[in-house]
This record gives C-alpha cells, structure tokens and sequence, in this order.
C-alpha cells in the first residue's frame, strides 16, 4: 500500500523539536512526525543540535518564535531546572526536565499549552516536566518481565537521567540500589538522597558484592563506536544480572547488550523508554491521545531498518 503524503509545511504549521548534544542520532522525530500525522495535525518536529552554554537561548528562541514544546536530551535535562518558568512536580520531584510546554493564557486567564489554543496571544511561559521516569519503569517492567518491586539493582550512572531513574526506582519500592559512576562523589551524593527519602530502598556506591535482578545503563556510552564499556566487567560480571537494560537505542545492540545476551541476561534497548516518553509528551502538548502502535511502528522501522 502506498504511504499517505505528509503535507508541505505552511505558515501555519506548529513546531516541535529536541534539543541536545548530540542530537543527529535521535529517532524522536520519526516517531513524532508519523504520530502528528496519524492525528491530522498540521505540526512538524525536527532535531536541533544546541550546546550546553547555548540552552537557554535556544529555548527563548523557540518560545519567541512560537513553538509548541520541545524535548531536551543529553547534556540538558538538569541544565534546564532553573531555566524554567514553572516545574510540574514530576520535573521537581526528579530534578530532570525531558519534556517543555509553552504555555500562554487562554480566554478565561488560564495558562494552557499554546498548541490547544486557537489563537494564542500575550506572554508565553515554559512549563518543564519529566516524562522519563514513568517512562523507565513501564518499558523495564513490561520488556524484561521483571517486578521491580524488592529488586535488586546496579545503576549506572549518576547524571540526570541515572538521577531521575534512581528515585523512581526508590518510589517503585526497589529492595537496594548500587551506583556506579566515573565521579565518585556524585553517585555518594545520590546514594544519600535515595538513604535519607526512602524507607525501602538501600543506596550503594559501588559494585554488589552478590547477584541483581537489574543492571541499568542510564550513561550515555555507548552511542558511539569508540565508547569504553559503561561497566566494568573485571568488577562485576554481566552474568551475574537476570536483565540488563541500555537506555541508548541507538545503536539497537550496544556493546553492553551484546556482551549481556552472551552472557545469557535477558536484555532491551531504551526504545520502549523513547516511546512512552514520548507519547507522553505527545499529549501534554497537543491534548490527544496519543497513537502509540504508530509511534512504535515509527521507531522500530527507523532503528531497527525495516517496518515491521
């Protein structure tokens, strides 16, 4: 069957992008684009490359020039926090923004997103949110079979995204946390958050000394070819792990997942992350459903090469 044409973008069309550092690699837009045209929305979503010194300029540009809303991905999650004009308690409670909503006042002086009002005018705010978390916990328990409640878990990394993963894993009730990071100060100053706010979880520096049910990656190595292995396997053996789980997608097999599957772990990719967090964003922005065997289809055709 032929695909429909995607219309030409006019001076009407809405715009939506992510914002990081690197960006090329991003499949949001695949998945952004194939959903905004399931929906019959005249909107577009693109990928802009913008360094860390220039994050809050890129994202004053995007509010003057009237976007609807912008994912932010590596280096920029936290960076964003204070550049925020307001914070749902999801981007507060996990320090981490991933999703941004202009927001403008609509005709009863309530602040609404700009792409659920016809005509928008006076000031645009930023509203930041996190949709990772939630996002996380739903693709690790749903791809790798695992109840996570009282689970044991090597985490690794300690930036935003190994952050906002680590408290919701704490949330999500986790038996004991270890944390493992190239600066060891910042996996301490982690592991003590995760001690003094929740009553379940244990927080670790270091490799476990027994076996997991759970080793995470929430690094960003791997992206690139020449990236160093984000666990060292000399201190811990993959084997040791029932599932290991790479929030980078893309590559579709890290170094980490192959060496896992070798190893017999079960193993998955960040793609079900990307989707749900997506799909999330999706709707904070837009305010419908969002259709998610599309936006999956999208993803899996463009990372893994082949619709399926």
């Amino acid at each position: 069957m032929t695909p429909l044409l995607r219309p030409a973008p006019s001076a009407r069309t809405r715009l939506l992008a992510v914002f990081g550092a690197p960006v090329r690699h991003s499949a949001s837009p695949a998945m952004h684009n194939a959903a905004l045209q399931e929906l019959g929305l005249d909107w577009a979503y693109v990928a802009c490359p913008v360094a860390p010194a220039d994050l809050a300029a890129a994202l004053e540009g995007a509010r003057r020039m009237g976007f609807a809303g912008v994912n932010l991905t590596v280096p920029h999650k936290q960076l964003a926090v204070p550049m925020m004009d307001a914070l749902d308690a999801s981007a507060a409670t996990y320090g981490a923004v991933n999703t941004v909503v202009f927001e403008a006042e609509d005709a009863e002086g309530l602040w609404r997103p700009v792409g659920q009002i016809r005509e928008p005018s006076g000031p645009v705010r930023t509203r930041g949110y996190n949709t990772d978390a939630e996002a996380l916990v739903r693709s690790v328990s749903e791809e790798l079979a695992l109840e996570l409640r009282a689970a044991r878990v090597l985490l690794l990394g300690a930036g935003g995204a190994a952050r906002a993963a680590a408290l919701r894993l704490a949330d999500e009730g986790v038996g004991a946390l270890w944390l493992v990071n190239r600066t060891e100060d910042k996996a301490r100053a982690l592991a003590g958050e995760i001690e003094a706010g929740s009553p379940v979880t244990g927080g670790h520096v270091g490799y476990p000394g027994g076996d997991v049910e759970l080793i995470l990656n929430a690094t960003s190595l791997g992206l690139r070819a020449e990236d160093p292995m984000p666990l060292d396997a000399t201190a811990y053996a993959l084997g040791r792990a029932d599932g290991v789980y790479d929030m980078v997608y893309r590559p579709a097999e890290t170094p980490l997942l192959r060496a896992a599957r070798a190893a017999g772990c079960r193993t998955a990719n960040g793609l079900g992350m990307l989707l749900y967090q997506g799909a999330a964003a999706l709707e904070l922005w837009t305010g419908r459903p969002a259709p998610l065997a599309t936006m999956r289809r999208a993803l899996e055709s463009e990372v893994y090469g082949a619709a399926t």
